[in-house]
C-alpha cells in the first residue's frame, strides 16, 4: 500500500474478487483468514458492500456476490467497445469484411461491437447485440479454443454456414485481458476464408487486446 490508496478501499476489492472466484460464498472466518484481518473488519466491509448490493449473505451466512455487480457490469460494454473501434475500423476496411468484437455473456456469445466496410458492393448484415451459442460460430470457437487452452492450431478459427447459410468466419481470441472473455473476427458471403485473413484477424485481435490493457 502506498500513502495514495485507501486501505479499506483495497480490501473491500479483495472480498469482492475472493467472493468473485467461489460458486459456494465464503464465511466471515474464511474471508478473514484469507484478507489476514480480524472477523470485526470483514463484518464491516460486508455491510458496506451490502448496502450497494455489491454482496449478499445467504441463511447460512455465507457471503455471495450480490445483483448490483450486474450494474456494474452492464457499463462495461460501451467502454471495451470504445476501445476496440479504431481496430476494427481497420480490421472491416482492410479485408473487406463485416468486423466484430465478441464477449462471453453467460452460455452464449454477444457481439458487442460491429463495424462495416465502406467500400465493399456487399458486405454480411451483423449487428451488436446478435447473440449465439459460444459453440457455434467463429467467434465462439475462438474464445472455447482460448479457454481449453489449445495452442496446437494457427490461433484463429475458421467456420462456414454454422450462423448464416453462405456466410464464413474467422476469429482470434483477446489473449492477456484479465476480466475480460472474447474475441474478434470477421464474417463474409465466401465458400472459404481468404489465407490471408486468419493471421489478420490475429493482429487485430492483438491491437484490441493491448487497447483494453
Amino acid at each position: 500500500m502506498t500513502a495514495e490508496t485507501s486501505q479499506t478501499l483495497d480490501r473491500g476489492l479483495r472480498v469482492l474478487k475472493l467472493l468473485a472466484d467461489t460458486d459456494h460464498g465464503l464465511t466471515v472466518t474464511e474471508l478473514s483468514n484469507k484478507l489476514g484481518v480480524n472477523r470485526t473488519v470483514v463484518y464491516r466491509l460486508l455491510a458496506t458492500l451490502e448496502q450497494h448490493s455489491l454482496v449478499r449473505r445467504d441463511i447460512g451466512g455465507r457471503a455471495r456476490v450480490g445483483l448490483g455487480v450486474l450494474q456494474l457490469g452492464r457499463q462495461v460494454h460501451p467502454l471495451v467497445r470504445e476501445a476496440a473501434l479504431p481496430a476494427l475500423r481497420s480490421l472491416a476496411e482492410d479485408v473487406g469484411a463485416t468486423a466484430h468484437l465478441t464477449l462471453v455473456d453467460g452460455n452464449e456469445a454477444l457481439a458487442v461491437a460491429v463495424v462495416e466496410p465502406t467500400w465493399t458492393d456487399y458486405h454480411v448484415a451483423y449487428r451488436a447485440g446478435f447473440r449465439h451459442p459460444l459453440d457455434r460460430g467463429a467467434a465462439g470457437h475462438a474464445i472455447l479454443a482460448a479457454r481449453a487452452g489449445r495452442h496446437d492450431d494457427p490461433g484463429y478459427a475458421l467456420t462456414h454456414g454454422e450462423l448464416e447459410a453462405g456466410a464464413s468466419g474467422a476469429a482470434a481470441p483477446l489473449v492477456g485481458v484479465t476480466g475480460i472473455e472474447g474475441s474478434v473476427g470477421v464474417v463474409m458471403l465466401c465458400d472459404s476464408v481468404p489465407e490471408r485473413i486468419g493471421p489478420r484477424v490475429v493482429d487485430a485481435a492483438r491491437e484490441v487486446a493491448d487497447a483494453l490493457r
